[in-house]
């Protein structure tokens, strides 16, 4: 499902304007980058946290030539799922 999809739905099943749904959406992702840009974690009680996590540098290889190169310690977001979330999949 991708960002019109989950509009579309959300739509459907709120009775709202897919004008309003999309502000919301996007209000609401803009929030969240906002919060892990800041390192605070955001936390949906049932569905999962998305956090930030810190990479370490490492050695990497290039496959076409073989050569090597480092590769720089870095911070990515990273998601876990939440148990209902866990739970409603494994079904």
């Amino acid at each position: 499902m991708n960002k019109g999809e989950l509009i579309t739905e959300v739509a459907k099943k709120t009775g709202l304007s897919q004008k309003d749904v999309k502000g919301c959406i996007e209000a609401t992702l803009q929030i969240m980058t906002d919060a892990l840009k800041k390192k605070k974690d955001v936390v949906l009680i049932g569905f999962g946290t998305f956090k930030v996590a810190k990479r370490k540098a490492r050695t990497g290889r290039n496959p076409q030539t073989g050569a090597t190169l480092k590769i720089p310690a870095r911070e990515v977001p990273v998601f876990r799922a939440g148990g209902k979330l866990k739970k409603a999949v494994s079904k």
